[in-house]
């Protein structure tokens, strides 16, 4: 029994954390600025090109603009949890680092694990888009040639042919990260720039040349339309079928049709974490790091809203094409000639998306190999301050997905990962939030630079129960604590409160998704639903922590928790094929680390080493004891850390 009590302790282990500022082995050298180009370039990808017709055609009509605003708010509950992160731990790993940091190792390996998975995935999916879209400008030369000399015979397994262009787009790409970050920084914030002055453009043409009639069709007039030789209503000579028209107005498909696009529509605003991986790089990260969170996010609701909008003023909804709505709205309209902006602004926005996919994938593999979790050779640095073993690694691995792989069955996987991260920022925030600040906690809270100045980052212990005293459970402690500030009771509450919320929150999404509509569903749905909320209120009556951040969540616990009810949802909505590809993927990840990582653990060594480290810190200064042990033995490590590093370089 002792020896299985050890092993779970192993499992959830929490990693130390010094957000000193200046420890850090890459190079700073971004701004706030590069934060939101990055953002904005990895989010505002070439779904803004083709997913508005699909959707405003399938599911919503003229109603798309609601489907991104709804799809927008639930992003920003995920943005904000992350943005709080960066205030708090300013390091490089997101959400594999704050789940470290918060509910133990095994958890943030499974992040890690799959964080990289989903940008492996999105770089290869991306590349290959790339390629196929310069390759229709240029006729299908290069799809003709490689079907010719180089077919592959695996259908099912291997794509049609190898992709030679999408390895060499990932190679250069591979190249630039390696080289610099700042020079990768520069390179994305011009994409970046001429993708958002073709969609400004394309929005005020569209704008002008639209026509509000558009979102005020009528079906039995568009079915009767024939019967006129001179339509007001703009129609071409082939008439849809009724069910295709719903029943026409702003919201043809019903609130229902709106709800579904917008789930489809999510999906479009992955992509701002990335900058949650520049920890390490950022001159000021708490600060810019929220920043460059919710601006990008802001900037790119803006962005699809108006080409939404633009898009169904200017053809009517059941017109569009579902593949490349812009030009054919355009040629409808009579400016066939706005399609080579459209080819412009569509390169670039693949442009900036892959280098969004690629950016972050080489720092979760550096930050995991720096914790002994991965490989340790994998967080070599270069002299340029880059992560040059681990970007090559992932250049590789993308290059060889790209090549040989169709990517259209493996994209939904990429969903899991980026839900499942979502899913634990939400959950790390609601837990930290309300737990007692003291010197012996896991990590140290990482405050304003003022506060910084003043105290050298070590938060002051709370002194909301006077030594002697201890807590005693009880129903009346539960819903009105004594203690103004958290401790351990109340600390202790939440975090039980919170698994039982996971747990209710996943059990509604199951039932939601797969109950159907009959009576013992509604009925379990409901009791689970009052169940959550009872929840809720016992977590927001308990102390919150008074630490003073540059950004918090607002609205705790409720944004948190509908995040994660958000991410859930949409996670149990995806097939059964997918759900087995990821238990495949994950049963690789557990044989690394159960065989490599759990022993080679950052942690694992620091809990080893940690008795002769009190005995040397108490012999070498008496004063030291004010600091925690955890802490003393931490930055004794990774002092030495630095001293190697130092030589190797």
């Amino acid at each position: 029994m002792a020896l299985l009590l050890r092993f779970g302790k192993k499992l959830l282990r929490v990693k130390v954390v010094n957000c000193n500022a200046d420890d850090s082995r890459l190079s700073r050298c971004l701004n706030t600025f590069d934060l939101v180009a990055l953002g904005v370039g990895s989010t505002l990808g070439a779904g803004v090109y083709i997913l508005a017709g699909a959707v405003a055609r399938e599911n919503s009509g003229p109603a798309i603009v609601l489907c991104f605003l709804i799809a927008a708010l639930a992003s920003v509950l995920a943005g904000l949890c992350y943005a709080e992160f960066g205030a708090r731990v300013p390091k490089t790993g997101s959400a594999y680092l704050y789940s470290y940091v918060t509910v133990g190792e095994l958890w943030a390996f499974i992040t890690g694990w799959n964080l990289i998975l989903s940008y492996i995935i999105g770089t290869s999916s991306v590349a290959r888009a790339w390629s196929a879209t310069f390759d229709e400008l240029v006729g299908k030369r290069i799809e003709q040639f490689c079907r010719e000399y180089m077919t592959m015979n695996a259908p099912g397994i291997l794509a049609e042919y190898p992709d030679m262009f999408a390895v060499i787009i990932i190679i250069i790409l591979t190249g630039l990260l390696a080289f610099g970050v700042k020079e990768s920084a520069m390179v994305n914030k011009v994409f970046t720039c001429i993708n958002v002055l073709v969609l400004l453009f394309m929005v005020v043409s569209g704008l002008v040349k639209g026509t509000l009639k558009n979102w005020q069709l009528d079906p039995e007039e568009i079915l009767h339309a024939n019967k006129t030789s001179n339509s007001s209503l703009n129609l071409t000579d082939i008439l849809p079928a009724r069910e295709n028209l719903g029943k026409g107005g702003f919201m043809p498909f019903g609130f229902t049709g709106v709800l579904s696009g917008a789930a489809t529509c999510f999906y479009a605003f992955v992509g701002f974490d990335c900058i949650a991986t520049t920890g390490e790089e950022v001159k000021n990260p708490q600060r810019a790091i929220p920043i460059g969170i919710v601006s990008s996010l802001l900037i790119c609701f803006v962005a699809y809203f108006g080409v939404s909008a633009a898009l169904t003023l200017m053809m009517p909804y059941y017109l569009l094409d579902s593949n490349s709505p812009l030009p054919v709205a355009f040629k409808y309209v009579g400016w066939g000639g706005a399609k080579y902006a459209v080819a412009v602004g569509s390169l670039c926005a693949l442009s900036t998306s892959l280098l969004g996919s690629m950016f972050p994938l080489p720092r979760i593999i550096y930050a995991m190999a720096r914790d002994g979790l991965l490989f340790s050779f994998l967080s070599r640095v270069s002299e340029r301050k880059s992560p040059i073993t681990s970007t090559i690694t992932a250049g590789v691995m993308a290059a060889i997905m790209a090549f040989l792989f169709d990517l259209k069955d493996l994209v939904d996987l990429m969903s899991i990962g980026t839900l499942l991260a979502y899913t634990l920022v939400a959950a790390c925030v609601l837990v930290l939030r309300y737990q007692p600040d003291q010197p012996s906690l896991v990590y140290n809270m990482a405050s304003t630079q003022e506060e910084g100045e003043m105290s050298d980052g070590i938060s002051v212990p709370s002194m909301g129960i006077l030594p002697g005293m201890e807590e005693r459970f009880s129903f009346n402690t539960l819903l009105f604590p004594d203690n103004p500030e958290p401790s351990t009771l109340s600390g202790f509450t939440v975090n039980i409160c919170a698994s039982i919320m996971g747990l209710l929150i996943l059990a509604f999404s199951v039932l939601a998704v797969h109950g159907g509509f009959s009576m013992w569903n509604i009925v379990a749905l409901s009791v689970i639903f009052m169940a959550c909320l009872l929840v809720a209120f016992v977590i927001w009556r308990q102390p919150e922590s008074k630490t003073k951040l540059s950004f918090k969540v607002p609205l705790l616990p409720f944004i948190p928790v509908i995040s994660m009810f958000v991410n859930v949802y949409l996670m149990m909505q995806l097939d059964r094929g997918t759900w087995i590809r990821f238990s495949i993927w994950m049963a690789i990840g557990f044989v690394i680390y159960f065989g490599y990582g759990i022993h080679h653990s950052a942690e694992a060594t620091l809990a080893r080493s940690s008795p002769d480290t009190e005995m040397n810190s108490f012999k070498r200064d008496h004063d030291s004891e004010a600091m925690s042990l955890e802490k003393e033995a931490f930055l004794h490590n990774d002092i030495e850390a630095r001293e190697e590093d130092d030589r190797d370089l």
